[in-house]
This record gives C-alpha cells, structure tokens and sequence, in this order.
C-alpha cells in the first residue's frame, strides 16, 4: 500500500511539474510574440508536434516560436511518416474560418439547384481568365459545383475595375449585370453601400494575390483558372472533401 502511494505521488508530481513547464513556456511564447505584434492578438498559440515548438497563428498566417521565446520559425513543419503537411493544416483552417465572417449576403452567389461542393473565388471583372472561368459557369452548376463570388479589382480602389465592381453589387440583378461585365457589355454605372472595400481587406488578410483564386470547403487554395473537369476530380478527391 505505502508503495503504491508513493508511485501514485510521485506521478501525481510529474504531471503536475509537466504542466508548469508548459504553462511556463506558453507565457514566455505569448510575451515574445507580444513584442514581434503589438498591436494584434493571436488567434492561438499552442505546443507544435515538434517538442520544444509553439504554433502561432494569426488567421491563415502560421509561425513557429521556441519554447524559450528567443527563436522564429516561418514555414512548413511536416511529418515525415505520415506525409503530412501539419503547417497548411493550420493554414487551411485560419482560411476558412476568416471567409465564414463573410455573410453569404454579401457575396455573389451561382448556385445549382442540388449543391454538390462549393468554392468561394476572389475574381476580377477585367481579368482575363477570371472572365473564362466565368463562360463555364453552366458547367460548374451542372456538375453541382456552386460559385461564391467575392470582388477583387486588383487595379485598387481608384481603378475603372473597381468602379465596375461596384456597379456590379449596386445592379438589380447582380448575377446578370456581374455576366454582362465580364462578357465586355456595358452595364449601368451605379453606385451605393458595398462590400467591395471589406472583400479587398479580406484578401489581404489571406495573403492572395491573383485572380481568379478558389478557396475549396477544405481550406485548400487554388490559384489561377483550372478547367472544370480537373476542379470536379480536385474536389471529388480526398484533398478537395
């Protein structure tokens, strides 16, 4: 009996010291990063896979911070034996959860009338294969694959692209007169309350750069125009569920 007390103390210690070091070490990770953002919060820190290792992220941006605050690492940690990608992970997840502050209200959205997958694209109305990927817009809802569209007029905020994305949000029939613009038509040259100014703030937040880029319902980004069978087998796959 006094034997097993002893183990059963001893274990009780071991814990216990276990968890004041790692409480010890959050601490110190949190006053580091404190110094490198002042000005923000992260959305987590927690102890990495690797021992001695926190993950910090911040939305989709993930980094790396010792145990000792005094070393920063920025990339991809990745599991040898399972092949996995634990950092994109991560990165996925920060995506998806900075697109779900998007009310689907202010997107614009093709839907199919049985939705089998969806993908949100950051698109630009002058963009060259934005406006293709658009032309297979019947195929993309005949495969079940619906469309959320959120506007990024890369020439910025004092450009002719972004007056038409404008106008755009501002028509009647949004889906029709975003068709027209992308078709060369001309369209009425509205203006009212927006989103645009909040999609642009978001794609900065994602770290995207070009258009079209489609977020899949995993996190996973694609960038550029991608032909439908291949988008159809990328979210048929298990990367793309």
């Amino acid at each position: 009996m006094m034997l097993k007390a002893i183990v059963a103390i001893s274990t009780a210690l071991l814990v216990g010291l276990g968890t004041a070091a790692a409480d010890e070490g959050m601490d110190t990770v949190r006053a580091a990063v404190k110094k490198i953002v002042p000005n923000s919060a992260p959305d987590s820190i927690e102890p990495s896979e690797l021992p001695g290792l926190y993950e910090v992220s911040f939305g989709a941006e993930v980094f790396y911070v010792s145990a000792d605050g005094r070393y920063l690492l920025s990339g991809s940690l990745l599991d040898l034996n399972s092949g996995k990608n634990l950092t994109e992970d991560k990165r996925a997840q920060g995506r998806l959860n900075l697109i779900d502050t998007v009310d689907e209200a202010k997107m614009i959205v093709f839907a199919p009338k049985e939705v089998k997958h969806s993908i949100t694209v950051f698109t630009d109305i002058d963009c060259p294969y934005c406006r293709r990927m658009h032309q297979e817009m019947p195929e993309l809802n005949a495969q079940g694959i619906e469309v959320r569209y959120l506007l990024f007029p890369r020439a910025g905020m004092q450009s002719k692209s972004y007056d038409k994305a404008v106008a755009v949000w501002c028509a009647e029939d949004r889906q029709q007169a975003l068709t027209d613009a992308k078709a060369g038509k001309p369209i009425d040259m509205k203006s009212c309350d927006n989103p645009i100014d909040a999609h642009m703030a978001l794609v900065q937040q994602l770290g995207i750069s070009g258009t079209p880029t489609s977020v899949l319902e995993n996190g996973q980004v694609i960038p550029g125009y991608v032909p439908v069978a291949r988008l159809e087998s990328i979210l048929e796959s298990e990367g793309g569920m």
